[in-house]
């Protein structure tokens, strides 16, 4: 008998769970970084903790222009309905029948499959990758994540597996740590192509109303490492908008985050009622980019690191953190990726509610300032993720050595400096005490038997 050859003209499959993945995707089509399939299929995925409740990204405003870049938008919570997208990958021994059943359903055929994933260490990026497990694989990070460190260490099986990191390269002059243990290597989206995008997009918004001169104030990801609690993220926001009120600004439009529950709203805008201000709310969930080409606003502020930095790269527009990123550097933030986004918009974005600086990219012009930055989101990575980037052991070690301040450290909680035994943790007398190899086999000898006794 002969054997069954696969068809090797590709397709390619293109999972998009938020509006900044789809249009960063179609930024990338734009600009020739998707190269030539036989087809271009856009998989969308609701992963919103109740789909049912929440729209998905090609049900939001704004979408409608990116149609024309796929050749079919197929649906991932269809297709595994009733389990939920997010949270289910298969078993091993049923991702061939996964695989025999998504050719059929989505008409593949025989053909070879090419991946473009947000994430291939969980959600729907983990599940296809099992499934279609020769397929290779792109990953694309759409805020500043492509500067942070792998979240945890993944299968070899899948990491060499990943070919390219498109990312929409907004800190400039910065080399991305994701996936730099398999040595895959990192592209920038064009700015150009970024807002190209965006602009089609805005010319489907609805009108906010906001007047000429009003100010963007962007809403936390809940679910970001260093994430507020609803009660400390209100009085940070409470002194946002009265720093806003102070710099002479009257007219605010709040965007919150997709994934930014509607209860907390009410705080925020009875916070700006009391301090006199015009708050402002677009109607339905709006691609925050599409918003800055629609309105061009004054001033974009808040706690979304990356969409910080996106209204300053790539669209032009003065930002700030309004002092918000300090608020990520405590032990919560390392039990995600790491306080990376808020280091690096702490250093290339303003504190001051009104900056004084010209709008525009923001960027480091000094080469000296821009290797100290990368050396301290490489420390940061390290201790975010020591498993993953062993060898940045040493550079972390001489880099805290070097840096006893307060404005280094304050990104550096002691009691993980000390679990590391890493400089600035203990006493530097006992430093060389914990360090030694001998001590600590008997510490974990010690920490073994205390768990015996336990049980």
């Amino acid at each position: 008998m002969t054997a069954t050859r696969r068809n090797t003209s590709p397709v390619r499959l293109l999972v998009a769970s938020t509006p900044h993945g789809a249009a960063l995707l179609a930024a990338a089509a734009d600009a020739g970084l998707l190269g030539t399939v036989r087809e271009r299929l856009l998989l969308v995925a609701n992963t919103a903790p109740v789909p049912e409740t929440a729209p998905a990204p090609d049900a939001l405003p704004g979408f409608r222009p990116l149609r024309d870049r796929f050749g079919r938008v197929l649906s991932w919570n269809a297709a595994l309905a009733p389990l939920h997208p997010a949270a289910w990958a298969p078993r091993p021994d049923d991702a061939p029948l996964w695989e025999r059943q998504l050719r059929s359903l989505w008409g593949l055929g025989d053909a070879a499959v090419e991946l473009v994933v947000e994430r291939v260490e969980a959600g729907p990026g983990q599940a296809l990758a099992r499934i279609f497990p020769d397929a290779p694989l792109t990953v694309y990070a759409t805020g500043l994540s492509a500067y942070g460190p792998t979240p945890g260490r993944l299968d070899p099986l899948v990491g060499t597996r990943v070919r390219r990191l498109l990312h929409p390269g907004l800190a400039p002059g910065l080399r991305p740590l994701l996936l730099a243990e398999f040595g895959v290597a990192a592209e920038a989206v064009p700015g150009e192509a970024l807002r190209a995008v965006a602009a089609r997009a805005a010319r489907e918004l609805p009108d906010p109303g906001a007047p000429e001169g009003a100010v963007v104030l962007l809403g936390q990801d809940p679910h970001a490492p260093g994430a507020l609690p609803p009660g400390e993220e209100e009085r940070v926001y409470g002194r946002l908008l009265r720093g806003l009120r102070e710099a002479g600004h009257r007219a605010v439009v709040l965007a919150p985050h997709p994934a930014d529950p509607a209860h907390r709203v009410p705080g925020i805008a009875r916070r700006a009622a009391e301090l006199g201000l015009e708050l402002y709310e677009p109607r339905g969930a709006q691609p925050v980019e599409a918003l800055y080409e629609r309105l061009r606003p004054a001033l974009v502020t808040g706690r979304s690191f990356g969409a910080l930095l996106a209204a300053s790269t790539v669209h032009g527009l003065p930002a700030s953190h309004g002092g918000t990123a300090v608020h990520s550097s405590g032990a919560g933030a390392y039990e995600g990726g790491g306080p990376v986004a808020a280091v690096i918009a702490d250093a290339l974005l303003p504190g001051e509610a009104c900056p004084a600086g010209p709008a525009g990219a923001a960027e480091l012009s000094d080469p000296a300032e821009l290797s100290e930055l990368a050396r301290l989101v490489r420390a940061v990575a390290f201790c975010a993720q020591p498993r993953v980037n062993p060898g940045l052991r040493g550079e972390t070690e001489r880099f805290l050595a070097a840096h006893p301040e307060e404005r280094v450290r304050r990104w550096f909680p002691r009691r993980l400096l000390a679990s590391l035994a890493l400089p600035g943790g203990l006493p530097a007398g006992l430093g060389p005490v914990v360090r030694s190899p001998a001590v600590r086999r008997a510490a974990r000898r010690a920490r073994a038997l205390g768990r015996r006794a336990r049980r």
